[in-house]
């Protein structure tokens, strides 16, 4: 069966040509027509471009003096530590933990990945409700307890307040991928090892790691470059209204210039930066987070 398909390439042809359009028509055009917009001059959304700048690469000259552009660089590459330290660690150790256990296993799935199914709004003001509501939930704590009430805005927990919520709701996305990887794996090679007298430690260590090394690098891979496309939730708890200007990402940064300041060239300058940062660091967690054959 399988060779008469493949024999007949006209069907597989049909089939791909409209998942090609799409693809063309809502990503690779739109993305093209960003390179151009970012040598143009666009000074707001619906309207056309006035001719290239002068010169025509000013947008990219200006990333190089922009200190909020950096800002937004540095954030984004300490969330992305983030990312790799905290959800995929939290998620990997929840997975261990889920694994090791025979009753409760579809409860536990369900509640871990429970937040990714809640829309980044909904969650963005659960957590203004928890962070930065005026008498939000942590502050009134603190005060019940003798202590004063936190800004959770300010210079020092700025970061705390941004990352927290992303790391939470995305936890669950990683703890799936990595249960499944789990499942794959043949409970015979843990009996022979119990019987070999290996402990709980040491079974993690030489025989879950290393036959779930493949899926970790799936997990890492998507949790580096979904770092630079973090958007939603920050935005809805902080806004336009950044603290001191520290707490910008790539992404929220690239929305507040195109929407909130209307400079849409600079703003698809931004974009180009972020989709070849992805290309990069991609290309880099791939080769350092290669697949192996076992």
């Amino acid at each position: 069966m399988n060779s008469v398909i493949y024999k007949r390439k006209t069907p597989l042809l049909v089939l791909l040509i409209p998942a090609f359009l799409f693809m063309t028509l809502f990503l690779y055009y739109p993305f093209v027509m960003n390179i151009f917009n970012s040598f143009t001059k666009i000074t707001g959304l619906g309207t056309s471009g006035e001719g290239y700048n002068t010169p025509w690469y000013a947008n990219y000259v200006h990333l190089l003096d922009d200190p909020l552009m950096r800002t937004s660089l540095k954030n984004t590459l300490l969330l992305m530590l983030a990312t790799l330290v905290f959800q995929v660690g939290i998620a990997l150790l929840l997975a261990l933990m889920v694994d090791s256990i025979r009753k409760g296993t579809q409860f536990f799935r369900t509640v871990y990945f429970f937040p990714i199914v809640i829309s980044a709004t909904a969650l963005g003001l659960l957590f203004n409700l928890i962070f930065l509501y005026n008498g939000g939930m942590i502050n009134q704590l603190l005060e019940k307890l003798g202590s004063g009430a936190i800004d959770w805005k300010d210079g020092t927990h700025y970061l705390f307040t941004m990352f927290f919520p992303v790391m939470w709701q995305y936890v669950g996305f990683y703890f799936v991928i990595l249960v499944t990887g789990l499942n794959n794996i043949s409970r015979d090679i843990y009996e022979a090892a119990e019987i070999d007298g290996a402990s709980g430690l040491g079974r993690i260590r030489y025989i879950t790691l290393p036959l779930l090394r493949n899926v970790l690098c799936v997990c890492l891979t998507l949790a580096i470059t979904g770092a630079l496309k973090v958007f939603d939730l920050p935005w809805i708890m902080m806004g336009s209204g950044m603290p001191l200007d520290k707490s910008w990402l790539t992404g929220t940064y690239m929305y507040h210039q195109t929407f909130s300041m209307g400079d849409v060239d600079y703003g698809s300058t931004i974009g180009i930066v972020i989709v070849v940062l992805g290309v990069v660091v991609s290309q880099i967690a791939n080769r350092i987070f290669k697949e192996k054959d076992y």
